[in-house]
């Protein structure tokens, strides 16, 4: 097996994808071999399996080789994606070979995110199959412009010229509507290896290059963003007298003397040196990882990105997006995620799904939820600006991914359209009376106590019972009860798992600004997930979030039912009830932790006035 001299050939990314059983895997296998990159043992470990799998077959199964789960050999499918190098003598090449399964959509969307070109197979027997319209819209949606068309298992179909014609053409229409203008297509038979690697005597009809030539042959468009940018990845201070921005050029040119802005932000600075590993560089471009020093100090840290001065990246904190989801749990509208876009990390939301996408038929449906694997159009909102172009221009600048702020999985990857208008039309103004002076006035330190637990438990009596203790002290307090707001604030909302994560943002931003207006505020909402609850205490500053868990057995309060809920719950009269249908997720951390199956209210109220009041009368 030749290595021949890897530094003067160019490299190309591409993803195998289409249908369950197209032969995907078999085709990669046979591309390796074609391009003689299997050694002399794997050859004989190929035979050997091949005969133990296949005993009344001399055909080597090719698709062993790539098909590296057991899971994938029992079933004969590809369930993981499969990463593959190899080189021929003009190319190197990396080769995702992505699951065909619509459960693995978001596998296959990780391979599709770095692919210069696709290759799609359709089984010449079956034609266009929804998997196929699936992989190929995701294709488009992740920027892939390049389409190699595999009509594979010719063999199977006699290899007649009006059977791929017809596909060909299907395909085309397919395409062309999702922006996909450079589909080049061929017949092949993986199996026995026509018009892989060499072209086939067994269809004259077709007179174009084998697959590995098209693959070697086959021009990679650059990268549409031709201005400067770079994420900052690391300060560098090695000590103190010297202070580099490290990070990887992700499009455009960079040298000595240019004038560079960090953003967000508006602070300039010119470019003092380019430095490497191997010493300093005159000029350095996309793709190089450099450490940039600065001709005077600026504030910059990781997550900041270092833009060329004259044509900065645009800056907003409100965008369109598309959304495809990657969460066992389905995304729900205004749930606070972390969002992570080149070096960046911010808090975000998704305020609106104006729509999903039938990822089969492209349709766009009406939707209030995404699940697994479903596609959707969406407003984000972010709780800081980011510096960002579209994702069409600028992949690394426009894609990212959300993050559970629970359990830091990664649910979703997204690519940014546009920033919405309201985010350049509205700023924030200022106020000169500001919480300080409001808590000043009224003598008391403000703070959010937030009451949590299920329906039964005591919230609202002992949050009552607080208040008045409070009130007796000569306190300012407000008591946000979650019942007395469903009939006015909150008099649209049910009691969906959507519709209780809008009620408590709704009531947590309600809190904040009693907060900011110096007041000692009470929300007692059952508030069942710890998602919701966190992106509560993140809308106070240190110190003013007082989380109480009121922990009462369900039994208890089925037991107590003092509005009657639970009986009605459990004979079907209500839906989404929290306990019996709904969960419930109790504070793993909270402050304060009442038992009130064990303790007496107004011990519950005393514990309360020992945590509330040295801080009270400070």
């Amino acid at each position: 097996m030749s290595q021949g001299n890897t530094s003067a050939r160019s490299s190309l990314r591409f993803i195998t994808c289409g249908s369950v059983d197209d032969g995907k895997s078999t085709l990669l296998g046979r591309l390796l071999y074609d391009a003689g990159m299997l050694a002399d043992d794997q050859l004989e470990t190929l035979t050997k399996e091949s005969r133990r799998q296949h005993p009344d077959s001399d055909v080597l199964d090719f698709s062993l080789l790539t098909d590296g789960l057991d899971a994938e050999r029992q079933q004969g499918i590809t369930i993981d994606v499969a990463y593959r190098y190899f080189h021929s003598a003009r190319r190197n090449f990396v080769v995702a070979d992505c699951p065909g399964h619509e459960q693995y959509t978001r596998n296959m969307a990780t391979g599709a995110s770095r692919a210069d070109l696709a290759v799609v197979l359709v089984d010449a027997r079956k034609g266009l199959l929804t998997q196929t319209r699936r992989h190929t819209y995701i294709c488009a949606l992740l920027g892939i412009r390049k389409i190699v068309l595999a009509v594979n298992k010719m063999d199977l179909v006699d290899y007649r010229h009006e059977i791929y014609q017809r596909i060909e053409t299907a395909y085309r229409d397919l395409a062309d509507p999702l922006g996909i203008r450079s589909v080049h297509a061929l017949p092949v038979a993986a199996l026995t290896g026509d018009n892989v690697g060499a072209r086939s005597g067994r269809m004259p009809w077709y007179d174009g290059p084998s697959l590995l030539e098209l693959l070697e042959s086959i021009e990679v468009e650059p990268a549409q963003a031709t201005d400067f940018r770079m994420p900052v990845q690391w300060v560098n201070r090695p000590n103190q007298d010297f202070r580099g921005y490290a990070g990887t050029i992700c499009s455009g040119r960079i040298k000595a003397g240019d004038e560079v802005m960090i953003q967000p932000g508006a602070h300039k600075a010119r470019v003092a040196r380019i430095v490497t590993a191997d010493g300093d560089l005159p000029q350095a471009h996309a793709g190089q990882a450099v450490t940039l020093t600065l001709d005077r100090q600026v504030d910059a840290s990781r997550g900041d990105v270092l833009t060329d001065a004259a044509r900065p990246a645009a800056e907003a904190d409100q965008f369109a997006a598309h959304l495809l989801w990657m969460g066992d749990e389905p995304l729900l509208p205004n749930r606070g995620y972390w969002l992570k876009l080149g070096t960046r990390t911010v808090n975000a939301r998704i305020t609106q799904i104006k729509h999903k996408v039938d990822v089969n038929t492209q349709a766009k449906l009406a939707a209030h939820r995404l699940a697994l694997n479903e596609v959707g159009y969406c407003n984000l909102d972010l709780d800081h600006p980011i510096a960002f172009e579209p994702y069409a221009t600028n992949h690394e600048l426009g894609g990212f991914i959300l993050i559970d702020r629970q359990s830091n999985a990664t649910v979703a990857c997204g690519m940014l359209d546009f920033a919405l208008h309201r985010a350049s039309n509205v700023h924030w103004q200022h106020l000169d009376v500001d919480k300080l002076s409001r808590a000043r006035n009224k003598g008391q330190v403000p703070r959010c106590i937030w009451f949590t637990g299920l329906s039964g438990a005591g919230k609202s009596t002992i949050a009552n019972l607080l208040e008045r203790r409070l009130c007796a002290l000569g306190y300012h307090t407000y008591l946000l009860d979650g019942d007395n707001l469903r009939h006015g604030l909150n008099r649209d909302l049910g009691f969906t798992p959507e519709a209780r994560v809008e009620n408590v943002r709704r009531v947590a931003e309600v809190a904040n600004l009693m907060v900011d207006a110096g007041l000692i505020v009470i929300a007692c909402v059952i508030s069942p997930f710890r998602s919701e609850r966190e992106f509560a205490r993140n809308l106070f500053d240190e110190g003013e979030f007082l989380e109480v868990f009121v922990d009462t057995p369900l039994e208890e309060c089925e037991r107590r039912d003092p509005k009657g809920l639970y009986r009605r719950a459990r004979a079907g009269e209500i839906s989404n009830f929290t306990g019996i249908d709904s969960p419930y997720e109790a504070p793993l951390q909270p402050q304060v932790h009442l038992r009130t199956d064990r303790m007496q209210l107004e011990a519950a109220v005393d514990e309360l006035m020992a945590h509330l009041l040295p801080s009270s009368s400070d």
